[in-house]
């Protein structure tokens, strides 16, 4: 007899210090004192949005005045499937209050948690909300740019958290490149140590680098490939389970491998039309936003993405934006 499954709204509450709400599970709930993030069941001819709303209302009194869709992750219990809509919420009216029995704390995800323990099902998001908005891709392309390339990316670094992929196609094909490569990749995960910034290599430079870095960015091809070797990446590949894994994805068969090899999050896309795809005007937000509810993972846009349509990629799931020239100097990426 299969499981039956619970839709669920949960509302990730960040405060400007960056904190996450979390609850305390009252004794006359199943799960006594585990701690867990605010929401309830949505009730039939909701949407994820007015469920989130009126749960929010019941439990802690607050009226949500912005909140976007996020991750949508199912999780197995011993006696059913909870599908989670998380949904991230900055902007409400008046104090989060204790209606319903709960006690309340302000945690900070990304140190060691003053409360415990947790539900299983609010893990992942607490991991996911340690991913910056930000994801920096390099662009390099020869020797003679990377002084003034490493002089922008500080400066980009200098305006808050990002994560940086360092992937140079351009550089790469050309002949006796690995050693000049290899060490302007060296400096790029220097800078990015300096202000705390994680640095993943892409999968196409040798798999000798991926050591270095913070994690890998793996092109579709190649987790398509590490996908049909084995049945569990993580261990076949033990460079790859030292850190963050990012996967580059354009389709749900994309998304399907990137579930199976345990990545950490999705770059999905191009979504807009860019430079370096002129006349083709990419997936669309409503295609991005269906492909994202499906990941169950944070997703990055990219194609055509500048901090002009953060807002707009946020309101269709995605955690935040990922490109090359617009994390430098504004320009679409």
């Amino acid at each position: 007899m299969s499981k039956p499954t619970l839709e669920v709204a949960v509302g990730v509450l960040l405060n400007q210090h960056g904190q996450v709400l979390l609850g305390k599970r009252p004794a006359d709930k199943p799960w006594p004192g585990w701690w867990e993030l605010p929401g309830g069941k949505i009730e039939a001819g909701e949407s994820v949005i007015q469920a989130l709303v009126r749960e929010l209302r019941e439990e802690l009194g607050i009226e949500t005045t912005h909140a976007h869709p996020w991750v949508t992750y199912t999780h197995e219990y011993p006696k059913n499937f909870v599908k989670l809509s998380f949904c991230l919420v900055r902007e409400w009216e008046g104090e989060p209050q204790c209606l319903e029995g709960q006690e309340l704390a302000w945690v900070n995800p990304e140190g060691p948690l003053e409360v415990g323990p947790v539900l299983p099902a609010t893990e992942p998001p607490l991991k996911w909300l340690q991913l910056p908005e930000r994801y920096l891709i390099t662009n390099i392309d020869e020797p003679a740019r990377l002084p003034a390339y490493l002089e922008q990316l500080e400066q980009a670094l200098q305006q808050g958290p990002a994560l940086v992929q360092f992937r140079e196609p351009a550089w790469a094909a050309r002949p006796d490149a690995e050693f000049h490569l290899h060490q302007a990749f060296l400096q790029v995960v220097n800078l990015c140590q300096r202000y705390q910034a994680r640095c993943l290599v892409n999968s196409l430079h040798p798999e000798s680098w991926w050591d270095h870095a913070d994690g890998v960015h793996l092109r579709a091809s190649d987790a398509q490939s590490l996908s049909a070797k084995c049945h569990d990446t993580l261990t076949t590949f033990p460079a790859i389970s030292k850190g963050l894994i990012g996967m580059s994805t354009h389709n749900e068969s994309d998304i399907e491998i990137a579930r199976k090899i345990q990545a950490d999050f999705l770059v999905l896309g191009h979504v807009l039309e860019t430079s370096s795809h002129p006349g083709d005007p990419g997936m669309g937000w409503a295609r991005f936003a269906s492909l994202a509810e499906q990941a169950g993972l944070p997703v990055f846009a990219i194609g055509g993405q500048s901090a002009r349509t953060l807002a707009d990629a946020r309101n269709h799931g995605a955690h935040g934006i990922a490109g090359i020239r617009h994390m430098l100097d504004n320009d679409p990426a």
